[in-house]
């Protein structure tokens, strides 16, 4: 009966130490530990500015008259070309958001998205297809 009770024992230990090793083996598990928002100034390919230029050449000359038109046009030209990249710039600005997670194999791994997130340092997360669900 001491046998049979010591077996019992024996397998009961090792299907918990089984258990708890494969709880404490999460390879998709992590911490997050930084996450950060990540401006990216646009460039401009020239179509802004030579739009730009056009409509501010036809705006300015449309002021004066004589060598002051001449003189206006040239002016509208370079500010509506400035003006016209600028603006090019400024809507392909783009902003994402990296998000930095400790793995609990030791590994540092990092994601970006391109929306917001609602993770923030500190927050237990698991990774499943590069997309976070939080345990």
């Amino acid at each position: 009966m001491n046998i049979k009770r010591s077996a019992s024992l024996a397998c009961a230990t090792l299907a918990l130490a089984g258990t708890l090793d494969a709880l404490a083996a999460c390879n998709e598990c992590g911490t997050v530990t930084d996450v950060q928002t990540v401006n990216k100034e646009g460039e401009g390919s020239g179509a802004g500015m030579v739009i730009g230029g056009i409509a501010g050449g036809v705006l300015g000359h449309q002021v004066g008259s004589g060598r002051g038109k001449d003189v206006a046009t040239v002016a509208g030209v370079a500010g509506g070309a400035y003006v016209g990249n600028e603006v090019e710039k400024k809507n392909k600005a783009a902003t994402s958001y990296v998000v930095r997670v400790k793995m609990e194999d030791g590994s540092n791994r990092s994601f970006t998205f391109s929306n917001p997130t609602s993770y923030k340092a500190g927050d237990a997360v698991k990774v499943i297809d590069r997309k976070f669900v939080r345990r």
